[in-house]
């Protein structure tokens, strides 16, 4: 398998969570958040180049947090303002020798190593990758006042992470930001490049609020660690 450099980027504060520490660093059973995220991506892909993005004023407090547990190597970067500039700073501190890039949310540590093995593969064959999957609940889109039901077949949602050939990526980040970029996918289809869909996975789940936590608890309780 070609070279293949990681951007986690872990932004996030606590805001949803109701707490001051940033979610990505608090604990998910017995270790961070971010730790889990970083060693799944590690145990997928154990000759990648892994970046982690950082707001730098979590920089220190995360050198500190890190260093109480087994965390795989990597390498730690300041972000910036919103993930777009974040995740160029990731692209700037991989080398030029990385074929493949993966970009992968810090608090989606519930990935499993099958599913990114299988995101590189189909990265061989489509310059753009990203886990998708559809939504179990009816949907609704609102109009003012009011609201009329969608055709949910049509819909998917999207999660991490998403794939691209380097080339690919570096090129699309060299567009200026724009507001409509609602994630990496985003920015590469703007620059005309086109996104090819493949099955994501439902305990894929990205934690952002208290009942997050509880679950992705409950999914690691119940789960195969080795998937």
């Amino acid at each position: 398998m070609a070279q293949t450099g990681v951007i986690i980027v872990a932004g996030g504060s606590g805001r949803r969570m109701g707490a001051s520490l940033p979610k990505q660093f608090m604990m998910l059973g017995n270790t961070p958040i971010l730790v889990r995220t970083i060693n799944r991506m590690r145990e997928s892909l154990p000759a990648a180049e892994i970046v982690v993005v950082l707001p730098e004023e979590h920089i220190a407090l995360w050198h500190n947090l890190s260093a109480r547990f087994e965390v795989a190597a990597h390498r730690v970067v300041a972000g910036g303002k919103e993930r777009f500039h974040s995740v160029a700073a990731g692209l700037a501190a991989l080398s030029d020798e990385v074929r493949y890039i993966a970009v992968h949310d810090g608090v989606r540590p519930l990935v499993s190593k099958k599913l990114i093995i299988r995101l590189i593969l189909e990265a061989e064959q489509h310059q753009v990758v990203i886990p998708v999957i559809a939504p179990a609940d009816s949907c609704r889109i609102i109009e003012g006042e009011s609201s009329i039901t969608i055709d949910r077949s049509t819909l998917r949602f999207v999660q991490t992470p998403q794939v691209f050939h380097a080339e690919v990526l570096r090129k699309a980040y060299e567009q200026p930001f724009s507001t409509a970029f609602t994630d990496d996918a985003s920015v590469a289809e703007a620059a005309g490049y086109a996104v090819h869909l493949c099955e994501g996975e439902r305990q894929n789940i990205k934690i952002t609020t208290p009942d997050d936590i509880t679950l992705a608890e409950a999914i690691i309780a119940t789960r195969d660690e080795e998937i």
